[in-house]
């Protein structure tokens, strides 16, 4: 169950597999990454890139969608706007590493997907990706590392997933309780 006293756009959060194929706005394309582009990181790097694609080059979101792996691609393929986040491991300042890159990405990311919620817009974010791929056909330079890939779009009809999409789809968002995960003043 959400908690009704959280802000609704991350209590209605959630990352469905069925997406409509319906084209998002150009408008609210170019809000998505403007949220993501405000978003904190250390030393005011903003280390996340993003390599995306819509719907409506079909050509590029093939291409996009053949980054992920068979089970995400199964599910991604209806989703109107992919993307793959980046992260950059290096300062740009001195060239030393950048450890929190991978924070910041995700964070960056999470503006995303909030502002998509803002927009009526649902996101699922994946593991299953293929970073080799991604890297060669996208010529990734070596300071960079894919980090995960973006699904979004409107919510779509669940019926036009396989059986075992559909279950998955259905089944209850759960989350594990808050004293699982914080703890005062030392680690459990």
């Amino acid at each position: 169950m959400n908690n009704p006293n959280l802000n609704p756009l991350l209590a209605e959060r959630w990352s469905p597999l069925a997406f409509s194929p319906e084209p998002i706005e150009l408008a609210v394309l170019h809000l998505l990454m403007e949220a993501a582009r405000w978003a904190p990181s250390s030393f005011n790097e903003q280390p996340w890139r993003y390599i995306y694609a819509t719907i409506d080059d079909a050509e590029a979101h093939a291409q996009l969608l053949s980054c992920l792996v068979p089970g995400n691609q199964e599910w991604a393929k209806s989703a109107p706007f992919l993307a793959i986040s980046v992260a950059k491991l290096t300062f740009t300042r001195g060239g030393k590493p950048n450890p929190y890159g991978w924070h910041d990405v995700g964070q960056a990311t999470m503006s995303i997907v909030t502002e998509a919620m803002a927009h009526g817009l649902h996101s699922h974010q994946m593991g299953g990706i293929l970073p080799d791929r991604i890297r060669d056909l996208y010529a990734i330079p070596e300071d960079y590392v894919p980090v995960a890939g973006l699904a979004i779009g409107r919510h779509g009809d669940p019926a036009l997933l396989s059986e075992a999409l559909q279950a998955r789809e259905a089944s209850p968002r759960t989350r594990r309780p808050a004293s699982e995960l914080f703890f005062h003043n030392k680690f459990q």
